[in-house]
C-alpha cells in the first residue's frame, strides 16, 4: 500500500497543479465576469454548468486519442513533452506578467458569442477552460498514466479540477470584491510561476532520452 501511495501521489500532484494552473480559474475570473454581466443569475448558473460540461468532455476525449493521434503523425511523447513545455512556459510567463493569454479567446471570439448567446461552449468551455496548453497537458499526462490505476488517478484529477473551476467561477463575484484585482493577480503570478517551473521539467524530461540517444550513437 505505501509503495502504491509514493507511486501514486507524485502522479496527483504533477497532473493537478499542472492541470489547475493551466485552465487558471482564478485568473480567467475577472474575464469570465465580464462574458457573463449581461445575464442572471439562473443564467449564470446554468452557462457556467454548461462550459464546465463542455470543457469536461473536450479534455477526455484529448485524453483518450492523444495516443491515436501520437501514432497517426508519428510524434514522440519525448517530442511532446518538449513543444507542450514550451507552451506551457509562454502561457505561464503571461500569467506572470497578469495577461491573458492569446491561446484562450479573441476578442472577436467573444464578440460572436454574445451575439448568439452560446457563450457557454465557446469562448467559455472552449478555449477559456479546454483551451490548448489544458488540452496538450492531458494528451501528455494521459500517456504517462500507465497503470490503471494511474489512470483512474488521472480521470479523478480532471474531475476535480473542473468541480474546483466550476466552485471557483461560481465565486468568481465574491472573490473579486474580498480580494480585489490585485489579489487575484497576485494568486495568478503565483501560479504562472509555478506553470513555468513545470514546463522546464517538461522539457527537461523531454530532451533527457533525446540527448542520452545522441550519446550512445557516438
Amino acid at each position: 500500500m505505501a509503495d502504491i501511495f509514493q507511486q501514486l501521489f507524485p502522479f496527483f500532484l504533477l497532473a493537478f497543479s499542472s492541470l489547475f494552473t493551466l485552465v487558471n480559474p482564478i485568473g480567467l475570473s475577472p474575464t469570465f465576469l465580464s462574458l457573463i454581466s449581461d445575464f442572471g443569475e439562473h443564467e449564470k448558473k446554468r452557462i457556467t454548468r454548461k462550459g464546465i460540461i463542455t470543457a469536461t468532455v473536450v479534455l477526455i476525449i484529448f485524453s483518450l486519442i492523444g495516443n491515436l493521434i501520437f501514432s497517426f503523425f508519428g510524434i514522440t511523447l519525448h517530442a511532446f513533452r518538449i513543444a507542450g513545455g514550451i507552451l506551457f512556459f509562454k502561457i505561464g510567463l503571461n500569467m506572470l506578467e497578469s495577461k491573458v493569454s492569446r491561446t484562450k479567446s479573441t476578442p472577436k471570439e467573444s464578440e460572436e458569442a454574445q451575439s448568439k448567446d452560446e457563450i457557454a461552449y465557446t469562448p467559455i468551455g472552449i478555449p477559456l477552460i479546454a483551451g490548448p496548453g489544458a488540452i496538450t497537458s492531458v494528451m501528455i499526462l494521459s500517456s504517462e498514466a500507465s497503470t490503471v490505476s494511474m489512470k483512474i488517478v488521472f480521470f479523478s484529477t480532471i474531475f476535480i479540477v473542473m468541480i474546483l473551476t466550476y466552485f471557483i467561477f461560481m465565486t468568481a463575484d465574491y472573490m473579486s470584491k474580498r480580494f480585489g484585482t490585485t489579489g487575484l493577480r497576485i494568486l495568478q503570478r503565483i501560479m504562472g510561476l509555478i506553470l513555468m517551473v513545470i514546463a522546464v521539467q517538461f522539457v527537461i524530461d523531454g530532451l533527457t532520452p533525446v540527448i542520452k540517444g545522441w550519446i550512445g550513437t557516438i
